[in-house]
């Protein structure tokens, strides 16, 4: 399985040691990850997580001290983070054990390796009240990961297909990575992935993340990628719009000019906002932006 998943185009990978390893096998389970991060990277993976055990578990310094010696390891999953303390923890093994990766260290050379990253999974009740303790615990921290199923048992919940007894949650998780600037912000696992039923679900639950805030989901299966990235990456038409607004807004800055129209509506500063985020995401999706540039060059504002 393992040696599956380098065959993936996906921005993360993330490698566990939690749940999916039972108590008698986590030492064998460190250090076959530890020896499969040695490897040269795989082309399509933009970035190989390991998820350890909770800090409350005590497994957690054994986990960071065999996974943090490969080399290739770029972010750290942390389940059950309940406050700041377990954050601290982990920030705090990761600066004894590579300071050279700190976050605050300044990287000038491609060929240095960049600061870990720090996911914070979202579990609770108690979680969910302190999220701004919690998002400003370290400078590691990328992202929030929301896992459903755990904060469902410790509320005593009942999913069901609307989801709405997390909208509370996930808006609160979206708002809270947005307010402190983490470029993460990660939905619930869809536990439905065979058939077209399981596809239609997933796709709707996408979409109904993306509209909340989140810019991911996790996977927990490879049939669920494509339908996931393409749900969260911008539409051809919304690219094209965004396109056509940076271009009119650069003529329409150097002509002194802070709102005017496109199509008949108005664009001012928060729409061209919008508009350069959709771009950079374009990009960052490699999109074909630069044809769309081509093609709408001379888009003036209106």
């Amino acid at each position: 399985m393992l040696d599956k998943s380098r065959s993936l185009d996906v921005d993360c990978v993330a490698y566990d040691l939690e749940d999916s390893v039972t108590p008698g096998k986590k030492t064998e389970a460190r250090a076959n990850l530890r020896r499969f991060l040695e490897q040269p990277r795989a082309a399509g993976i933009k970035e190989q997580a390991v998820r350890i055990n909770a800090v409350e578990s005590g497994l957690a310094l054994e986990d960071l001290t065999e996974v943090l010696k490969a080399p290739n390891l770029d972010a750290i999953v942390v389940p059950k983070v309940s406050s700041a303390s377990d954050l601290h923890f982990i920030t705090d093994v990761i600066r004894h054990t590579l300071p050279s990766r700190h976050a605050t260290v300044p990287h000038t050379s491609r060929s240095e390796a960049p600061p870990i990253n720090i996911l914070a999974l979202v579990e609770s009740a108690k979680a969910l009240s302190d999220l701004t303790s919690i998002c400003k615990a370290t400078p590691y921290l990328s992202g929030l990961i929301f896992a459903a199923e755990d904060f469902a048992l410790d509320l005593s919940l009942t999913r069901t297909p609307s989801l709405t007894e997390f909208l509370f949650a996930r808006s609160a998780i979206a708002t809270a990575c947005r307010a402190y600037d983490l470029p993460s912000t990660i939905d619930l696992v869809c536990t439905a992935y065979k058939g077209d039923e399981g596809q239609r679900i997933l796709e709707e639950e996408c979409l109904g993340g993306k509209g909340l805030g989140f810019n991911g989901k996790q996977c927990i299966h490879p049939s669920q990628v494509e339908i996931i990235q393409t749900a969260f990456a911008p539409s051809e038409k919304e690219v094209e719009w965004a396109v056509k607004v940076v271009i009119a807004h650069e003529k329409a800055d150097q002509q002194g000019r802070g709102a005017w129209t496109l199509e008949g509506k108005m664009i001012d500063a928060p729409v061209v906002g919008k508009a350069k985020s959709i771009f950079k995401r374009a990009k960052a999706c490699s999109m074909d932006v630069s044809s769309l540039w081509q093609k709408w060059k001379e888009q003036q504002p209106e």
